[in-house]
């Protein structure tokens, strides 16, 4: 029996049976159900929730996260407070009662009211993941892959970690993936066929996908795609939300891939381009393929030139309509890899890619410099990838959930180290929910990674200072720690090997009103931009409202919406150095984040560019990951999702925002940005 088989195997014995060619699910992996007491939900739907800059991340809310009820009717914020607390109380009730372990409803009904709380207030929140799929029929019959954020895979074999890529992205996770194949590969015989008729379904487009690449792998048939049950565009996918894209953009995922592995054949192409394009064509099919959004990362050796320039467009112009799939990222492996930080900081200077890997760092180290005997944090980590905004350290085909903590909006210094415990439950219940794949399900039952983040630390770096906010992260970390130790305990599984990160934030930062993970805001006063399609249900009701709207320059059948912000007290980008956001990092990365930081250094490119270099050499040891990235000017293209304004300008059109009634806003299941940018996160 293989290794997948074997670890299928296991699964099926506690969570149902998986088809291993098809990955699908025999029964539901949630059969016990958790529901608030009435009186509590009564209570939720009284309170009045504060979202964040002036109505814009109400905006956020419904356009993203609100789903349609069973009813029919649309959720509110108290709706989704409702769903969420009872998914994941759900999950750990079924947890406990399959593995005969004690469930006092009781005590469990006083801690989800508790735990409502803190979401309602956003002094704590889920992923967009979590708000959006947490408590859905999907989760409970097909598993937690939709709840995760974050996930990579090794493709050394690439036929098969090219299918675990496209299911896991097709289910919102954002993926990492190296150019690690070995290269074999044969031009098939194309008058040797065998016909293949996709389901319309995810795991139909995946096997399909798989069916190609191995006819030049594995010496397969040539597959003759049959595209007639795939359903036309825009019928509504009932168990994922969304709709239907129809078959048009698998049409076009099969035809690159073709192309690419025939160029490979006829040695045209390297591995490492040949895989960087199979796995950015795989994202673009998925983002024009109405699965909400998605996000890569590609991992590559410093000494590898054709990675190094996979995003330079006057080598590779072809790469034109997938480039902008990933992010870019070398890895540092070895003492030796240092001695290319000036060639890396070049591209940086020039381009703004690669980001940087400290490889060493990720495996030696939980905090930076730390091996204290806290838990699992002093034990060596087999990590050797990394998710698309390179917050969560990773090995193939590993998921990772996140929770985000929100300091500023906690009303005390006791109440943030509150919502800390009720982040790390939710992280660590969900972990204790499978996945629809069997070799994904080992490694989270051995490493139950997850990752408690924080947003608004500009916020508070700026409100407090530096030495109280290092005595907090230092004490929240411990907390953190404890709670995730104490419920792996009871529900009878190894703690986590990694609990904390700052991850860039995005949609969840603007519900909630505060500065995006560890970035300081690029404009204090500003127009912030939504782009919506005009066949949204949420673009009539803000054009009824009277938002300042206009067409969008980029993309047709699209309106963009203009709503002013104030980013608070704290200090813009612009007036921070590279240099101290690097020692912001570096502090971050030694006290609070045992997996990694998310974090873009904006530079001055005429006073800073010059010094990119010494940056990379002094701080590069001492932390796990970085991007960089020259500053933008004020309007520097049309219709910038954000646009710095004036004081008087802000206040002026502050006085003229109306009220919006959401009582029109209906029959949406939500969506988003379709892939990750380095102003934020799409996966929320």
């Amino acid at each position: 029996m293989s290794e997948i088989e074997t670890s299928i195997s296991v699964a099926n014995s506690l969570f149902g049976n998986i088809d291993i060619n098809t990955n699908d699910v025999k029964r539901e992996f949630v059969t016990f159900r958790f529901t608030l007491n009435t009186d509590i939900k009564k209570e939720l739907a009284t309170l009045k929730p504060e979202f964040g800059f002036n109505g814009f991340g109400e905006a956020v809310f419904y356009r993203t996260y609100s789903r349609v009820r069973k009813d029919n009717t649309q959720e509110h914020w108290s709706d989704v407070v409702i769903r969420v607390t009872e998914g994941v109380m759900s999950i750990r009730k079924d947890w406990y009662l399959k593995h005969g372990l004690e469930w006092n409803e009781i005590y469990w009904q006083e801690y989800a009211k508790k735990l409502s709380m803190h979401i309602f207030y956003m002094r704590m929140l889920p992923p967009g993941r979590g708000l959006w799929a947490m408590g859905t029929e999907y989760v409970y019959s097909r598993g937690s892959a939709a709840l995760n954020n974050c996930g990579a895979v090794d493709t050394t074999n690439l036929a098969r970690s090219a299918d675990w890529a496209m299911d896991m992205l097709m289910c919102g996770v954002g993926v990492g993936f190296n150019t690690a194949w070995e290269g074999v590969a044969t031009s098939p015989n194309k008058k040797d066929t065998i016909k293949y008729t996709i389901e319309d379904s995810r795991e139909g487009w995946v096997k399909s996908l798989r069916l190609l690449i191995e006819s030049y792998t594995n010496g397969g048939k040539f597959p003759l795609f049959d595209y007639e049950l795939i359903r036309p565009a825009g019928v509504p996918i009932k168990g994922f939300g969304g709709s239907a894209s129809g078959y048009e953009p698998l049409m076009q995922l099969h035809k690159r891939v073709e192309k690419y592995l025939d160029d490979y054949c006829m040695k045209k192409y390297d591995k490492t381009r040949t895989v960087a394009d199979i796995f950015n064509a795989i994202g673009a099919c998925v983002v024009a393929g109405n699965v909400r959004r998605s996000a890569e990362i590609a991992l590559g050796d410093v000494e590898d030139e054709t990675f190094m320039d996979l995003k330079d467009l006057e080598k590779y112009p072809e790469r034109s309509e997938i480039f902008w799939m990933s992010n870019n990222t070398v890895v540092l492996k070895k003492s030796e890899d240092f001695n290319k930080l000036p060639k890396v900081a070049k591209r940086i200077v020039n381009n703004g890619e690669p980001g940087i890997q400290n490889l060493l760092n990720v495996q030696r180290y939980g905090r930076f410099g730390r091996n204290e005997p806290i838990g699992r944090e002093g034990e060596e980590d087999s990590a050797w990838l990394a998710n698309p905004c390179s917050e969560i350290p990773l090995e193939s085909y590993e998921l990772c959930n996140l929770a985000e903590v929100f300091p500023t909006k906690c009303e005390s210094e006791e109440q943030f180290y509150e919502a800390l415990e009720y982040a790390t439950f939710y992280a660590s219940t969900v972990s204790l929910l499978p996945t629809h794949r069997g070799e994904t399900n080992k490694i989270i039952a051995r490493n139950r990674r997850i990752g408690i983040s924080l947003s608004g630390i500009a916020d508070m770096l700026d409100e407090l200072g530096a030495t109280e906010l290092t005595k907090r992260l230092r004490k929240g970390y411990k907390i953190v720690r404890a709670t995730n130790k104490s419920f792996a305990a009871e529900a009878g599984v190894p703690e986590s090997i990694r609990v904390s990160t700052v991850k860039p934030s995005g949609t969840i930062s603007q519900l909630a009103g505060v500065s995006s993970g560890m970035h300081f805001p690029t404009f204090k006063y500003a127009i912030r931009r939504m782009r919506v399609g005009n066949d949204a249900p949420i673009c009539n009701v803000l054009k009824k409202a009277g938002i300042p709207n206009e067409k969008d320059s980029y993309s047709d059948n699209t309106t963009v919406f203009e709503f002013p912000i104030d980013q608070g007290k704290t200090r813009e980008a612009t007036s921070v150095s590279a240099w101290e956001q690097f020692a912001f990092l570096s502090m971050l990365q030694r006290e609070w984040s045992d997996n990694m930081v998310s974090c873009t250094v904006y530079f001055d490119k005429e006073r800073e560019g010059e010094q990119v270099e010494y940056m990379l050499a002094q701080f590069a040891p001492v932390i796990k990951s970085v991007s960089m990235l020259p500053h933008s000017e004020n309007g520097s293209y049309k219709q910038m999702p954000y646009e710095g304004i004036s004081k008087e300008e802000y206040e002026k059109r502050v006085k003229s925002i109306p009220s919006i009634d959401w009582s029109l806003f209906g029959d949406s299941d939500g969506m988003q940005e379709r892939f990750c940018s380095n102003d934020g996160c799409a996966l929320g």
